[in-house]
């Protein structure tokens, strides 16, 4: 399966409730923070959520 490393580029402050809750629910706390996390629909609803705030790319 393959993986998506999720790279927070953007702050939250100012950012709508959901979308600090998404960025919260993905790991990422501060600007730089990294995730590696498996391509489900979960995970991809979360990051087009934040996909202003995020950078993504896929890795195996």
């Amino acid at each position: 399966m393959a993986r998506l490393k999720i790279t927070q580029t953007r702050s939250k402050i100012g950012g709508q409730q959901n979308q600090r809750e998404s960025l919260r629910s993905l790991g990422l706390k501060r600007i730089g923070d990294v995730v590696v996390k498996e391509d489900r629909p979960e995970i991809r609803g979360m990051v087009a959520k934040v996909s202003h705030l995020v950078v993504v790319e896929e890795v195996d």
